[in-house]
């Protein structure tokens, strides 16, 4: 099939599915969508299709993000039906993260992919780092800032995330729990704030992959393969709900140092890629 052998074929189909259920895991308990997953596995996959190196990782950033449209709507839903969700900053931040992702889109469509991991690499360490040795005492202050400064959050989130491949999540976690929130309520809220961002981030890859559709696999419009999200997403979207009620009931240290161990984790693995 497609000239791969079936050996191949059978990895390739396992891989998928095994990173759907992580990613799904992943998004209800900490909020993320996890692009840090999803990335690495359709890189392999578009890799044994063939897909030109020039194109490949815009491909899987592009795929990343729209997996994670309703694998983020189903972890959203369970969080406030738990009123964790702070709606507030849902709706102040919404706007400006698009407008991130829409500024993020247009850059990641002409960086070099190695530009993307050590974003990646850098910004995941730093939110480790203040989970793993972190204080409570830590504070940027006790609430949000009002106004134009709150809004450069929701940007800055945006921005991230669409150059990362991911929701935004461990971003705005980041953020929300150094204003005084509350890890449980970091989550919910980065879970609501991860729809906007997916979606808006789906439509721009899309569209910034349309003067390249000749190099792109079949089924894929722009930089988004359908076929990966025919394949992953039902996967993640159904095992989200249970990691977000694994979310609200483990304690809130245990919580965060898992937090912190998994984006440690990702970020070593990609500074492996660097460098081997």
């Amino acid at each position: 099939m497609f000239g791969i052998p079936i050996g191949e074929i059978a990895w390739l189909a396992a891989a998928i599915v095994g990173g759907g259920i992580v990613t799904g895991a992943l998004a209800g308990l900490f909020g993320i969508g996890g692009g840090g997953v999803i990335v690495p596995v359709l890189y392999e996959v578009f890799r044994a299709l063939g897909v030109p190196e020039d194109v490949r990782m815009q491909l899987c950033i592009g795929t990343s993000m729209a997996i994670i449209v309703p694998t983020n709507i189903r972890s959203f839903l369970t969080h406030r039906a738990r009123g964790a969700v702070l709606m507030d900053v849902v709706r102040a931040w919404a706007v400006p993260s698009i407008l991130g992702v829409a500024t993020g889109s247009a850059v990641a469509a002409f960086a070099p992919g190695a530009v993307l991991t050590i974003a990646f690499v850098v910004i995941a360490s730093v939110i480790a780092g203040k989970l793993l040795i972190g204080r409570e005492s830590w504070r940027l202050a006790d609430d949000l800032p009002r106004g134009f400064g709150n809004r450069v959050y929701g940007y800055v989130v945006g921005l991230a995330a669409s150059l990362m491949g991911i929701s935004g999540g461990s971003i705005s976690n980041m953020i929300l729990t150094l204003y005084g929130k509350s890890i449980h309520n970091a989550v919910a809220t980065s879970a609501g704030l991860g729809v906007p961002i997916t979606i808006a981030g789906t439509i721009g890859y899309m569209l910034a992959g349309l003067p390249q559709q000749t190099l792109m696999p079949p089924f894929s419009i722009g930089f988004v393969s359908f076929l990966g999200v025919a394949l992953m997403a039902p996967v993640s979207s159904l095992v989200a709900p249970y990691g977000a009620r694994l979310a609200h009931a483990l304690p809130k240290r245990r919580l965060e140092i898992a937090f912190g161990l998994f984006l440690l984790a990702v970020s070593l693995r990609f500074l492996a890629s660097l460098v081997l």
